[in-house]
Order: C-alpha cells, then structure tokens, then sequence
C-alpha cells in the first residue's frame, strides 16, 4: 500500500474506564499513574481490567472499551464499523474525531475532521442556526468568508431555510441532525466522521445524506467513517468495513465480507438455546426458557409458509410477582440486512392480562404471516410499565432470540408463489371507468 495515499492510521488503539460514578479515576490513581511515569514505569493500570462485555457482571473497577485496534484508512475509501450495542463503535469514533484521548496507541491523521456524533454535538442551543454554521466553520479552522461562500448551500441541504435564524433550541432533533450534517459535508473536511445519529432523520433525509457522503468520497476525494446498523446504507455507501466485538477489531475486510461476517455471528448467536445465552437483561421475576413455533394443528414447525396461520410461543417461569395490569411484550422481527420489519407489542394491540401463572406459556397469534421468503431474527422484551409517565421496568429482554426461516408461499391463493424479500401488504387492485 502507498502510504502517502493513507489519510487515517490507528496504531494500537485501547481505551480504558474505570467502572462507577468516577469515568477514568480517582486522584491516588492519578498520583500513582504520575509517580509510576516519573520513574520511566509502565502505567501500574493497564494491567487491569475485564473485556467490554456489557452482558456479564463485572469484578473489576477498570473495563477496556476498545482494546489493540490496529487499522489503516486511504484518501477517498468509506469505511463502515459494524457491530452490536456495547461493542465499542461510538468510543472509537470519539478518539478518531479527538473528543477523548486513548489509554494507549496514536492516531496519525492529514486534514481536517468533522465529526457527526450525537444530535447537536457542537451547537449552541442559544444561538441561531446560522450561527452556529459559523461557529462550527471556525472549530473546523474555516474563515468566515469561505463559510459564508458555502452558507447557501448548507441551508438548502439541510431544508432548514424557515428556521435558520432561530435559536437551535428550539429545533427538533430531526432538524438538528439536518443542519449538523449539511455543516459537516458542505465544509469540506478531508475526513467525516458519521454515527448512527442519522438515524433520527426521516427517510428521505437519510437517503439523500447518503448520497452527499457517496459525492464527497467519489468526487471530492474525501475520507468517509460512518457508524450505523442499517446494513443496506453500510452495503451501499462502504468500500471497506471493519466489526468490532466486546472493544476488538473481529475483522477488517470489504464491506460485503464485513457485512456478512457481522450477520453470520448473529445468526449463530441466535440459534444458541435461550437459558445458554448470557446477554440476556431485566430483574428475572420472569425468565424465557423457551421459543418456538407452532402451526394451527398445534405442531412445532421449523420452517414457516407466507400467508399461512402460526402461534409464536414463549415457555416461561415466574419467580416472583407481576402486576399482570401492567405486564407488557414487545416482539421485533429485523430481516438478514438488520434492519426493522415489523413490531408486535400488547401496548399497541389493547392487550390485557388477568393473572400470570408461575409457570407458563405466551402465544403470539399470527393468523396470515406477512413475510416473504428470508431469515428474520427475533428479538424480545417482557417489562412493567408501572406508571403511564415512568419508563417500562424490563423483566426479561433478549436481542436477536432466535431465527426464524420463511420460504415462499400462496399468500393470496392465486396460484403463484409470492415473490421474495420484503412485506406483503393486504391490498387489491381495481380498474375503473371514468
């Protein structure tokens, strides 16, 4: 590789803190830290500290966020960083974008970074939109008159015209994000860094700061780092990617292979028997013991048809009482690109319970399946919401539970097999006179 086409080179990156209302230390860590490098020793707390492994209960005070990230970055590529909640994405956006430091390890970069981590990083709530165009222009080491060459363009991205002149307090998040984005392309940094925080922008904004990302890579030559768990944007917009487990590069490839690597471990993860998984969150008055399902002659079936009726089924056990009044399910299916296809939640449905048996079964009824041929991942969460203002207190919650395979079935009776890949909505379709 030409080095002098590498724009971005992390070195041995770690990142430790320390568990507890303190993040990084107390003062006598300091102190010892301090007198340990006085002498030309080894900081006495690198030694320490368990794997980011956010499922398991720790036994130490120090945690390592990110551990030995060794990677390297050419002028133009767009590298995706792929991984579950927890695995260390946002803390290695922070050192790269020089918000917090590393424990050890260097970042070498060339050219300016504009970052894009949290709704409203580097805004003022105070001032208006446009000025914080220019106040974000200045931390990015712009004059004003090449912002105020560029503040037209900006504004019309982000479709904020209406309210540029209003205290950004006063804006949505979605507007937020829109304004942050349209600063951090349009001013034309030689590295952009993206977190999830697109994902709070509505779909037609999402789309079109895709596009912007894939014009400034292509055409302007500029470095792309971009965080999401759209699958579909990371397969469209990347050139590399690289998954990070519990803090640890897992691989670092293509963003197809990345991509692949990344469902793989997911699939395998939830095809693991429920009681063996040890991610699993919530109090445990209520545990899952089992998932599976069942057609309408009450048989156990592996594979499952469109258009056809199932029952979803949680064998569980109760250790301790539930207000059955307040005893909520919410079920996710995500598709093999991650992303959300459907939510089934007692909430929206009006459903209510009387009594919770100490051991027993929960039945999801499906009466036409809707899915087109594909794997669907499950995921679950059992809670209380013991209040209508207090947020749900979770019993039982478990991130991509099982896998369930749907192949392709007479969804309308027609004769045809529907077509695979996405929803079936209920419709039909008439041609009338005028």
């Amino acid at each position: 590789m030409n080095k002098k086409e590498i724009i971005l080179k992390a070195e041995n990156i770690s990142k430790q803190y320390r568990l507890g209302s303190v993040g990084t230390g107390t003062l006598s860590h300091d102190l010892n830290r301090w007198w340990h490098k006085l002498r030309g020793k080894e900081d006495p707390y690198l030694k320490v500290g368990e794997t980011n492994d956010r499922s398991k209960k720790a036994t130490s005070d120090y945690v390592w966020a990110l551990q030995d990230i060794n990677f390297e970055i050419k002028r133009g590529e767009v590298l995706g960083i792929i991984g579950k909640n927890g695995a260390g994405k946002s803390t290695l956006l922070k050192i790269l974008s020089k918000v917090t430091a590393p424990t050890t390890g260097i970042i070498k970069s060339r050219g300016r970074i504009a970052s894009l981590l949290e709704v409203g990083t580097g805004f003022h709530p105070e001032l208006t939109g446009r000025e914080n165009v220019y106040l974000n222009g200045a931390i990015l080491g712009m004059t004003k008159n090449e912002i105020t060459a560029k503040l037209n363009e900006i504004i019309a991205f982000s479709g904020c015209e209406r309210y540029i002149d209003t205290p950004t307090k006063r804006y949505s998040s979605g507007m937020t994000v829109r304004l942050a984005f349209a600063v951090a392309a349009f001013l034309e940094p030689e590295i952009l860094v993206v977190d999830e925080v697109l994902a709070v922008g509505d779909v037609e904004f999402q789309k079109k700061a895709i596009g912007k990302m894939q014009d400034i890579s292509k055409e302007g030559g500029r470095t792309v780092l971009f965080v999401s768990h759209n699958m579909a944007a990371v397969k469209s917009l990347c050139t590399s990617g690289i998954v990070l487990e519990h803090g640890r590069v897992v691989f670092n490839g293509n963003s197809e292979d990345a991509i692949n690597h990344y469902l793989d471990n997911t699939y395998k993860t939830a095809l693991k028997p429920v009681m063996e998984r040890e991610d699993r969150k919530g109090n445990k008055k209520l545990l899952v013991n089992a998932i599976y399902v069942e057609n309408k002659e009450g048989i156990r079936v592996a594979e499952l048809h469109s258009g056809e009726e199932y029952f979803i089924c949680f064998d569980y056990i109760k250790s301790k009482s539930i207000d059955p009044k307040q005893f909520t399910i919410v079920v996710q299916f995500k598709n093999d690109n991650d992303e959300l296809v459907t939510t089934i939640a007692t909430d929206e449905l009006g459903t209510q319970f009387s009594e919770i048996a100490d051991n027993g079964k929960i039945q999801i009824h499906i009466p036409k399946l809707q899915f087109r041929e594909g794997n669907y991942s499950l995921t679950y969460m059992i809670s209380e919401k013991l209040a209508f203002n207090t947020p749900h207190e979770v019993i039982d919650f478990l991130s991509d539970a099982c896998v369930v395979s749907v192949i392709r079935g007479d969804y309308w009776k027609s004769g045809i097999l529907n077509r695979p890949k996405g929803f079936i909505q209920e419709a039909s379709i008439l041609i009338t006179n005028e």
